[in-house]
């Protein structure tokens, strides 16, 4: 892989993050998780190249972030999508995550974890973390459609800094 510029970044990040979806990564190689996200935002925050996520506090991979303070954020292309399907809907604590067919582990420069036949990766340090709070949504009919008891619980948000960022190398 060959590092670029945040400002370089290949392709549309509304199409990426909401159709093709993104795998967020933290941990270390030897302990690591791993979930996709189809939610999130890439622009400038304060004046540094931000990438939002948001996590569901009772999600494995939450507790790595915490953890590390940092994330990775990996994107594939189409051929990848049934193992994103698999990362979105099995949590790491009861599922083998790691030999799940079509997702091989690679370990960044950095110390970082993203995965082989990635289209472009982006490294975060977490500069700001917050959980949504149910009485600030304006509009109520999102915690019925997003947060009912079957769905799981409100989502707590990051936001990383972009620190480096990875397109293959062809």
């Amino acid at each position: 892989m060959i590092e670029i510029k945040a400002g370089q970044i290949p392709g549309n990040v509304f199409e990426m993050i909401s159709k093709e979806w993104m795998l967020i990564s933290a941990g270390t190689p030897g302990s690591f998780n791993m979930m996709t996200a189809s939610w999130g935002f890439m622009g400038e925050m304060w004046g540094r190249d931000t990438i939002e996520i948001v996590v569901r506090s009772e999600r494995f991979t939450r507790g790595f972030i915490d953890r590390e303070g940092r994330f990775v954020v990996t994107f594939f292309p189409p051929s990848m999508r049934e193992a994103l399907q698999a990362m979105g809907t099995q949590s790491g604590r009861t599922f083998d995550k790691m030999h799940y067919a079509g997702l091989q582990p690679e370990t960044l420069p950095t110390g970082q974890v993203t995965f082989c036949g990635a289209k472009l990766v982006i490294e975060c340090e977490v500069v700001y973390h917050d959980k949504f709070d149910a009485s600030k949504f304006v509009d109520k009919s999102i915690l019925d459609e997003w947060y009912s008891p079957q769905r799981g619980g409100l989502h707590e948000r990051y936001y990383g800094r972009v620190t480096r960022v990875w397109v293959p190398s062809v």
